[in-house]
């Protein structure tokens, strides 16, 4: 099974936006020196968005926008001590699930 296109789009978008320093939710916060000195938090605001990501039963992606509010206010929490995200973040959100193995399956 392929990730659907829905999927597909919707985190390329997410990513692009992100790693160009030009996401509208993150207007005024300098994140970008993230990726080189604190890459655990670009991690873990891309494991907040795929796990709020919600999909229909046919791929489609339903909730894309609030998926990218999660995971920007972590970033935004985590660059601006007086910024906390509302509601807290809960437990699920914030997993770290297991990475593939170090060889492909197939």
């Amino acid at each position: 099974m392929k990730l659907s296109h829905s999927l597909s789009g919707a985190l390329r978008t997410f990513a692009y936006f992100m790693s160009s320093g030009t996401h509208y939710m993150l207007e005024g916060v300098n994140y970008l020196q993230l990726y080189g000195e604190e890459p655990s938090a670009i991690e873990m605001a891309y494991a907040i968005y795929i796990n709020v990501l919600e999909l229909d039963e046919n791929g489609m992606v339903l909730n894309a926008k609030y998926a990218e509010k999660r995971a920007t206010q972590y970033i935004r929490q985590y660059c601006d001590p007086n910024y906390t995200a509302n509601p807290p973040f809960e437990e699920w959100e914030t997993e770290l699930h297991e990475a593939p193995p170090l060889k492909d399956l197939r």
